[in-house]
């Protein structure tokens, strides 16, 4: 079932790692995802974004290095818009997704329990509707296996630093209005 106890070992300190972070990062409260949706609070996305920059550079560089081996998932826009929209409703109702879902069990919140027994449901719900979803859905739009890189031949590098340009950039202008906010106030 697992391939060693060092990878299950170094995916439990990674997870837990992870989730103390975001519990640190207060996005285990549901007020503060709540505050993202109402763009009242943007902890969210520079948690979020944060995240996606540093685990860029962690992937790219271990993949680099030969440490590991991508597995790219199928392009299916159609499957990746739907499935979006149902999580981010879903998001926005429960106010966690399934890291800070699970994060906030972790964190004492009794009413994160439903969050999750629901992510856990609508999982089962997928993977039971899997076989008439699969047509009808899963294969629409589907551009295989296509990532920035291999469509225009550029170094995944010039990606990873444009995210990091560009999440520099938001970081900037979020802290400008949330200085001007809070003088307002």
């Amino acid at each position: 079932m697992f391939d060693t106890m060092l990878l299950v070992t170094a995916g439990v300190f990674t997870g837990l790692v992870f989730g103390f972070l975001l519990q640190k990062a207060r996005v285990t409260r549901y007020g503060t995802i709540l505050g993202q949706f109402l763009f009242k609070d943007y902890t969210v996305l520079k948690v979020m974004l944060t995240a996606i920059v540093v685990g860029g550079i962690g992937i790219y560089g271990m993949h680099q290095a030969g440490w590991v081996k991508l597995h790219v998932k199928s392009a299916q826009l159609v499957a990746n818009a739907l499935g979006g929209l149902i999580f981010g409703v879903g998001m926005a109702l429960a106010g966690y997704c399934p890291g800070t879902g699970v994060a906030a069990l972790g964190d004492g919140s009794r009413h994160a329990l439903y969050a999750v027994l629901g992510m856990i449901l609508g999982a089962g719900v997928y993977a039971e509707t899997y076989s008439w979803i699969k047509p009808r859905v899963l294969d629409l739009a589907d551009f295989g296996k296509a990532t920035f890189p291999s469509l225009t031949g550029v170094s995944p590098w010039w990606f990873v630093t444009g995210l990091a340009l560009l999440a520099g950039t938001l970081f900037v202008l979020i802290e400008r209005s949330e200085r001007r906010r809070a003088a307002i106030a």
